[in-house]
């Protein structure tokens, strides 16, 4: 049986000069195909002469895989999920959609002879690549030199496409140039592996690991839930490592090589602040309020539409959350799409120029060919992404559920139109889940959109391509548990899992699939207060291991047990439970005398005002602090955790920091 290649690049029109001068007649010149293939998860380039192309992998069609969202103007049976009588209504003929099935770019090897090879026909695994060299005469060459120093034709783009192509290629590897010669891309072959194992901690199919643990939970639990952290584990222990240490200097040297940005000092240097154990006292009892209700709300409105007592306010929906009915408004201010200040009139007149620049956004998109298309790599990819994730996002959801669900269309179109939005950054897998319970409380195209714009600018160092926003929260958590309970800390220390990767999940979409569907829109409301601290989410990740920390100690958990056990809480949580003693717990750290500087800045305890800090905010919340970006290493008695200037001393074998990500 034939295996499955998926077609993620391709052009024709390449050229193999016969020889190296490039001033030879054109027709004597091999003209070929050039594709990126993705074959059964193998990613392969291959480049076929053009008398070649009747052997080529051709593509097959796939209908029930591939969904096409095409503007139906005459069709109104998929509308949004109220009517909306409202300036919006001039914009129905980009807002009417319907679903539309168009041919898969999945492809299928053709049963038959294998093609013969010919002069100038190349093969290869991204896997081998070690270097690109490229050179613009006029056109640009690209020369591909494999591992082995096995050196390939050079492809001649005569009619464009270099940068298309390399720009597919990046998503499989981290080209960087080479200091030595700026022609040379030099392929890191961590980045491939990494990009793969963040992919898949985010498929649904990873997610139904509860499942698959009865039947065989040591393997399921490495090759799901702790794909991104074995890559790392494995990159810098190995099998000779199980049971002694690299030196700390190599190891250094991975983990420069391996994690770009960060830096590795093995020199010593001022300004460490040395913590021992510090008495934070009694852990205060505190209490939850109720939802504040649709009246309430309607309380602190006065006749022109401003928002009275404004504090006040976010200290009841901290404590309480909001009812159901007062989300759709209030999650609007929470976010900063309303500012709190502004006048009925004000917001009708805001709604409408938002409205304006979300339907321009979005004819952006829905106007472009498919010629258009097909020579931008990049929007293919995005579309592609989203069209798979939206598919498979909160179908268990009644908002969601269905075939031809009219929220998946909305869905699709709003993640679609923030591509146009940001387009630097696009489409990262895992926006889905942020965007789904917004667009669920609004039930409106551009209100979820201006919301969803506002809930990613917080979390956009999640999704960047160098993870700077996810490394700086894991190393944070890290301190403040240390510094909660020292004696838990230094278990999972012990265990390999001192930098709490096992959390990634849980801030990168910030508990999304930790808690049931309702439990997250109390925890997202209450969080976006931005009270009682910055980061309070971090407090929040520390109760729930407060919470777990004495079955973890006492069944003597492991790496795996751990990863296991953390992964089986998704949809056990009880929300309310993790916000009262998340809020305790700040206050415990909050009355402490000798409250280390290093914890203060990550809570902003040392902010000359916390309120005028969120008054000043778009949203309420505060940006997370700047991660680490140089280390040192020294072998103490004495525990060490960062300061305010973003260094760290560990005490232990340094092979451990590689666990951030």
């Amino acid at each position: 049986m034939a295996a499955a290649v998926k077609v993620i690049f391709e052009q024709d029109g390449i050229f193999i000069h016969p020889s190296t001068d490039s001033s030879e007649f054109q027709d004597s010149l091999t003209s070929g195909f050039l594709r990126i293939l993705d074959k059964d998860g193998e990613i392969l380039v291959e480049y076929k002469p053009l008398e070649d192309s009747s052997n080529m992998l051709c593509a097959g069609k796939d209908s029930s895989s591939v969904v096409q969202w095409a503007q139906c103007p005459g069709d109104g049976r998929h509308r949004s999920v109220e009517q909306q009588q409202s300036y919006e209504t001039e914009w129905d003929m980009v807002n009417t959609v319907s679903f539309k099935k168009k041919p898969s770019t999945n492809g299928e090897a053709l049963s038959g002879p294998a093609p013969e090879r010919t002069s100038g026909a190349f093969l290869f695994n991204v896997s081998d690549l070690k270097t690109i060299k490229v050179k613009t005469e006029g056109w640009c060459r690209l020369t591909f030199c494999l591992k082995e120093h096995v050196t390939l034709p050079d492809l001649h783009f005569h009619q464009g496409g270099s940068d298309s192509f390399l720009d597919s290629l990046r998503g499989f590897l981290l080209l960087t140039q080479s200091p030595g010669d700026q022609s040379f891309l030099v392929v890191s072959s961590q980045s491939k592996a990494l990009s793969q194992s963040f992919e898949n901690l985010l498929d649904d199919a990873t997610f139904g690991l509860v499942q698959k643990f009865k039947n065989d939970p040591y393997t399921t639990t490495l090759g799901g839930f702790s794909k991104v952290t074995n890559y790392i584990f494995d990159a810098f222990r190995g099998p000779e490592m199980a049971h002694r240490q690299r030196p700390a200097e190599e190891v250094a040297d991975l983990i420069s090589e391996a994690i770009p940005g960060l830096e590795v000092n093995q020199q010593e240097e001022p300004g460490f602040e040395v913590i021992t154990r510090i008495d934070l006292g009694p852990r205060p009892a505190v209490w939850r309020g109720e939802p504040v209700s649709a009246e309430a709300w309607a309380e602190h409105i006065d006749a022109e539409g401003r928002v009275q007592n404004v504090a006040q306010l976010k200290e009841a929906v901290f404590k309480g959350g909001l009812c159901h009915a007062a989300r759709r408004e209030g999650w609007k201010f929470l976010l900063g799409y309303f500012p709190w200040d502004t006048t009925r009139e004000e917001r009708k007149g805001l709604h409408k120029r938002k409205t304006d620049e979300y339907f321009r956004m979005k004819l952006q998109w829905k106007s472009v060919s498919e010629e258009q298309e097909r020579r931008n790599s990049r929007l293919r990819d995005y579309r592609s992404l989203i069209e798979k994730d939206v598919n498979r996002t909160d179908r268990t959801n009644k908002f969601y559920e269905g075939p031809d669900n009219p929220g998946l269309i909305l869905l699709h179109d709003i993640l679609m139109t923030y591509c146009m939005y940001d387009f630097d950054l696009g489409y990262v897998q895992g926006m889905s889940d942020l965007l789904s319970p917004i667009l669920y409380v609004m039930e409106n195209e551009v209100d979820a959109f201006w919301c969803f714009v506002s809930f990613m600018d917080q979390m956009h160092q999640n999704f960047e391509e160098q993870m700077q926003g996810m490394k700086a929260q894991l190393i944070h958590l890290s301190t403040l548990l240390r510094l909660l309970d020292l004696s838990f800390w230094n278990y999972l220390e012990s265990q390999d899992s001192g930098y709490l990767y096992f959390c990634f999940r849980w801030l990168l979409i910030r508990f999304k699939r930790e808690l049931s569907f309702q439990g997250v829109l109390r925890l997202w409301e209450v969080m976006w207060t931005g009270l009682p601290c910055q980061n309070f989410h971090l407090l929040v990740c520390c109760a729930i291991l407060d919470s777990e920390k004495r079955k973890i100690m006492e069944e003597n958990y492991g790496f795996n047990e751990i990863l296991k056990h953390i992964n089986e809480l998704s949809m056990k949580l009880d929300v309310e439970e993790i916000l009262q003693k998340a809020e305790a717990i700040y206050r415990q750290i909050e009355s402490c005398k000798d409250l280390p500087s290093s914890v203060g800045e990550i809570l902003g305890f040392h902010a000359d005002s916390e309120q005028s800090k969120l008054d000043g905010s778009e949203f309420g919340l505060l940006d997370s602090p700047q991660p680490p970006r140089r280390w040192h290493t020294q072998d103490l008695g004495e525990d060490f955790i960062p300061n305010g200037n973003g260094h760290l001393r560990e005490t232990h074998d340094v092979y451990k920091l590689a666990y951030i990500l």
